[in-house]
Formats: structure tokens, sequence, C-alpha cells
């Protein structure tokens, strides 16, 4: 699935996606590193995990589609690969949830990439996958984060202490989050009317 507004676009993760997606990273080492997952060490006797080639992620991530948990995209900005969205954790039955998480190349912070992005992917759940809610637990210091939700008019539900293996140790996250209800005009008309255009 492709979703596009603007100069914004979410399409799948391809192969051929390394070089760009390794640059990327490799230029925003210092700016993404204070918020990025890192594997806890291993428990004595437990097992030991590596993190994932980019071959081995993308072919996880494709699995994890096909299985109906996972809806990952590239974001690009004007053709450009920009940074990376995730719609996780979903899960089905009684709940039809799931977990935003996303990264954005500092060269282009600021621009509305993100908040456009989040509101795509938002639309689609609610409104073309059937998900009723969508969380994003974020850390306290990131305010970057934080203010792409806020935008976005999330709602702050609290602190979940020690929450994620981040940066080499477990840490606290706030959760916002917000469900199909909130939004009947959809996350898209939202964001442009909270900035003052037509949709």
């Amino acid at each position: 699935m492709v979703l596009e507004h603007g100069d914004v676009r979410l399409r799948p993760m391809r192969m051929r996606d390394q070089g760009d997606w390794r640059e990327v990273n490799r230029r925003n080492r210092d700016w993404l590193r204070r918020w990025e997952a890192t594997i806890p060490p291993p428990m004595p006797g437990g097992p030991v995990t590596h993190r994932p080639t980019f071959r081995q992620m993308v072919r996880h991530l494709r699995s994890e589609a096909r299985e109906g948990r996972m809806m990952p995209w590239v974001v690009e900005y004007r053709g450009r690969l920009a940074g990376q969205l995730t719609v996780g954790s979903i899960t089905w039955g009684s709940m039809c949830s799931g977990n935003i998480g996303y990264w954005v190349d500092q060269a282009v912070a600021g621009r509305g990439v993100m908040p456009t992005a989040v509101a795509l992917a938002a639309d689609h759940s609610f409104r073309s996958v059937g998900l009723h809610r969508l969380e994003v637990c974020i850390r306290p210091e990131n305010g970057p984060s934080r203010r792409v939700v806020e935008k976005l008019r999330f709602r702050e539900e609290g602190l979940r202490p020690r929450y994620l293996h981040i940066d080499g140790d477990w840490r606290d996250h706030l959760v916002y989050a917000l469900t199909a209800e909130e939004v009947p005009e959809g996350m898209l008309t939202r964001l442009s009317r909270l900035r003052g255009r037509t949709p």
C-alpha cells in the first residue's frame, strides 16, 4: 500500500533501499542514537541476539506484514528516503489496536514530514484496515517526537516505567493514544485544519 499527501509518501520498504537507508542512518547516527531500540544483554545461559542486517530486517517486516501484525513503510520526502514509519504490534479480536513507531532524517525535521506521515498511517489504519486504537510510546526526553503526536492531538495517557530497552538501558516512555471515534473527520483533515489549510 502506498499512501501520499503533498511532498510526503509512504511506501513499502524494498531490498534496493539498502544503500539509501544506510546512508540516511549513517548521517543521523548521533541524532537517532538516544531514541533507537537496543538489544538488552543476554541472561546467563539465555539466547544471544544480534541486531539484524538490512536484508534480515526487510524479510522480517515483510513476514510480519503478511501475517497482519505490522504495516511497515519507508517515508519519502520530495522523492527521497527520509525515514521510516511502522504500525506494529497489531492485535485483532476484541482489541483491534496497533503501535506507531517512526524516525525521520534530521535534514528534514521540522518541515511537517512526520506529522503528515503519522496522519496518513492513522487514516489508513482506522478507515481501511479497521483498527480502533493507535498508541505511540515516546521517551519523555524526546521533545521533537512528542511534538509530532501533540500536534496531531493524541491523548497523553501516562507513563510506562522502564518500558523499552533504548540506548543501552531500560527507559521510561509516555503513552499517547487515539481511537477512531476521536477523529471522525480523519487525521489528515485534522492536520490540514490545524495548519489552516484546505484538506
